[in-house]
């Protein structure tokens, strides 16, 4: 082991000139754990490999190398890698979930009372309810067997078979913007629980530009995707504002913001010149189709452009994080404000810029629903749960950016899938409520999960570790 005291080695209290160390590199320094390369040295030992830097080839040297480095990959995978988390807390949701259906039904429910004397009964009838539904979840969410074998034969067209992806496209699209604006102010260490409330703002004033200025078509359009990002910034700006001058927590002010917000857009609706006039109900007049997001496969499936902004949304954000110098700053400031403030980075100010930039995300996320094929006009419940739904998405993405999109695709599915499950399985939507809090918590507890399915605890403790940075 070569030591830090030894001329010509790195001081770790020094870098090149020019270079800022990641500060989640650093905030890790010291933190390794020894037995991962115990454990690591060991299992190329076992395999009968020889280790990097020996006289051997590592792994692909002896006894088919291509397989043990399959081998150690795979069990990689398993001890070490957080993806493994997610799958596990996704299948034990789905077990879970899978027991919840059983119950819920009465018939099926009723086979279990003379299983010991009939116990394939119980066991078929519950095998066919639970198959029934997350088959209809799967036809919902992804494709139909049924729908492709008859666009084959030519006895049905293209569009059941890509109905079950644009609904799910279509529902995804608003959680990624929410979900990023989450997960980029927690990687600035800032809680954002306003998100509900910044997509309120950002489907208000994206409506209002929808259908009272009178712009050429692009113009409008983007006249009002830009005027749902301002709402939402606007929105962010307060609490970031607050948080940077008298230290206000953003979570008390972004919840109380939530309910300001949500009490405007009941108030607004019912206005003169934004209320419907040929209707007596609650909504506003509809957004001129100049206005309105183009669906992407034709006026008979729903999924819009919404789905392209959103992936570029991701990867602006991903940039931003890993390749900017404000990247840097925030996740500088996330990891120790501290710190941060004693190597010149300006905190308020970068809470302020953090805030600001995830309400225009949230922002985003709010003009998806009255812009698309979602809504086209303002209800007191057009923006639906979308903020907070963006919360979930933000922890089970592990508020990275590219494992949000993914999040939101699987809550977007378990969504379209649901409406389905309910229609064709007679199962209740609030299952798939049920479904995604489970998901969630076994994302958020990988203690259990590690207990579960015998995961390493070093390893599998490192999301708890990441999350607790935003508090």
């Amino acid at each position: 082991m070569t030591d830090v005291n030894e001329p010509g080695s790195p001081s770790p209290e020094k870098s090149p000139a020019g270079q800022r160390p990641d500060p989640e590199t650093v905030a890790t320094v010291g933190a390794a754990d020894p037995s991962a390369a115990a454990g690591t040295a060991a299992g190329a030992a076992d395999s009968g490999g020889t280790q990097s830097g020996g006289p051997g080839k590592g792994l692909t040297d002896r006894n088919g190398g291509g397989r043990q480095l399959l081998q150690a990959f795979v069990h990689n995978l398993w001890a070490a890698n957080t993806v493994t988390v997610t799958v596990l807390a996704i299948v034990l949701a789905t077990l879970i979930g899978a027991v919840l259906i059983i119950v819920s039904d009465p018939d099926v429910l009723a086979t279990w009372g003379y299983f010991t004397a009939q116990p394939s009964d119980a066991l078929n009838a519950s095998w066919t309810v639970v198959s029934e539904a997350y088959a209809n979840l799967f036809k919902g969410a992804v494709f139909d067997p049924a729908a492709v074998q008859a666009w084959a034969n030519g006895t049905g067209g293209w569009q059941p078979v890509f109905a079950p992806i644009s609904e799910t496209l279509t529902y995804a699209a608003p959680l990624v913007f929410t979900g990023l604006g989450v997960s980029l102010a927690f990687r600035g260490g800032l809680f954002n629980i306003g998100a509900q409330g910044q997509a309120t703002i950002g489907v208000i004033l994206a409506a209002l530009a929808g259908f009272l200025l009178p712009l050429p078509p692009v113009v409008h359009l983007i006249v009002a995707v830009l005027a749902g990002a301002l709402g939402g910034a606007i929105w962010g700006f307060v609490p970031g504002f607050l948080k940077a001058r008298t230290g206000a927590h953003e979570v008390i002010t972004t919840i109380m913001l939530n309910y300001v917000a949500i009490s405007f857009l009941a108030w607004i609706i019912v206005q003169n010149g934004v209320h419907d006039p040929d209707r007596t109900d609650a909504i506003s007049r509809p957004v001129d189709g100049s206005a309105q997001l183009p669906r992407l496969l034709g006026s008979d499936l729903r999924v819009h452009l919404g789905i392209v902004l959103a992936v570029a949304a991701t990867w602006a954000v991903g940039w931003l994080l890993n390749r900017s110098t404000f990247g840097f700053e925030l996740r500088a400031v996330g990891a120790n404000p501290d710190a941060a403030r004693t190597a010149g980075i300006n905190v308020g100010r970068t809470y302020v810029l953090v805030m600001v930039l995830a309400g225009a995300l949230s922002g985003l996320g709010g003009a998806n629903m009255v812009l698309g094929s979602t809504a086209t006009a303002l209800t007191p419940l057009v923006i639906a749960q979308i903020g907070f739904d963006g919360i979930l998405v933000a922890l089970l993405g592990r508020v990275k950016p590219w494992g949000v999109a993914l999040a939101a695709l699987l809550f977007g599915a378990l969504q379209a899938g649901g409406n389905r499950m309910q229609s064709y399985a007679s199962i209740s939507l609030e299952l798939v409520t049920v479904l995604q809090a489970l998901i969630v918590i076994f994302i958020a507890a990988p203690a259990l999960v590690k207990v579960i399915f015998g995961l390493r605890a070093a390893r599998a403790a490192r999301l708890s570790t990441s999350m607790a940075k935003g508090w």
